[in-house]
């Protein structure tokens, strides 16, 4: 590539980047549903006409904060694996980091949480799609190489099935975990229960779930 195209593609990720960062910004602000693409370029400063240059409308652009979403949880996964030596600990830390991520990063969760939802067929999906969907899969090999080191270290089972399953089915039970941590803490001490006594119980059921012993459910 020739140092003009270089630089015209320079550009153009650095002008993509801006608008990216005007919708995150707002959308921590406010909420992904009272962000407007007006407001996006208001924001970037920069004309409507050029922000749909970018992002052919506001699912697309929902799409890029996503992969961002994705590529910061993938590295507090990996940060939280190197603090522990065993596979089951490692995978609690992950827990315990995908519970932290939720509640410091509420706009990065609620992302996660509308491509969950999400149901696209294959051909229709653009680059943008799949770049956030390839995200996902290194997210959840971080977690599979967790249960493969838990698994030769002994910390847990091996007749768990299918590790990439697995790996989903913990995404489910913690997302939905954390959600309910985000969004009913009051109702919970209404009920005599405190968020951390939620992820204390959450904890030691993945655990001994995986590890087949572990602290009694009841304590």
């Amino acid at each position: 590539m020739s140092y003009i195209a270089d630089r015209r593609q320079e550009e153009k990720d650095r002008r993509r980047s801006e608008i990216v960062d005007a919708a995150e910004t707002l959308y921590r602000e406010l909420g992904w549903d009272a962000v407007t693409m007006d407001a996006v370029a208001r924001k970037a400063r920069l004309s409507r006409a050029l922000v749909y240059v970018y992002f052919k409308d506001k699912s697309e652009l929902l799409l890029a904060i996503t992969e961002r979403a994705m590529e910061v949880l993938r590295t507090r996964f990996e940060e939280a694996g190197t603090r522990a030596r065993m596979g089951i600990d490692q995978i609690e830390a992950m827990g315990r980091a995908y519970m932290a991520y939720g509640l410091e990063f509420p706009h990065y969760f609620d992302a996660c949480a509308r491509l969950e939802s999400r149901a696209t067929e294959a051909s229709e999906r653009g680059s943008t799609e799949d770049a956030v969907l390839a995200m996902g899969r290194r997210v959840h090999e971080v977690v599979v190489a967790s249960l493969e080191a838990g698994q030769r270290d002994g910390s847990i089972r091996a007749d768990i099935g299918d590790l990439n399953v697995t790996s989903r089915v913990l995404w489910g039970f913690t997302h939905g975990l954390t959600q309910i941590a985000i969004t009913k803490a009051r109702p919970l001490a209404e009920a005599g229960i405190s968020v951390t006594q939620l992820t204390q119980q959450a904890i030691a059921m993945i655990r001994y779930t995986l590890a087949g012993s572990g602290p009694s459910l009841a304590g």
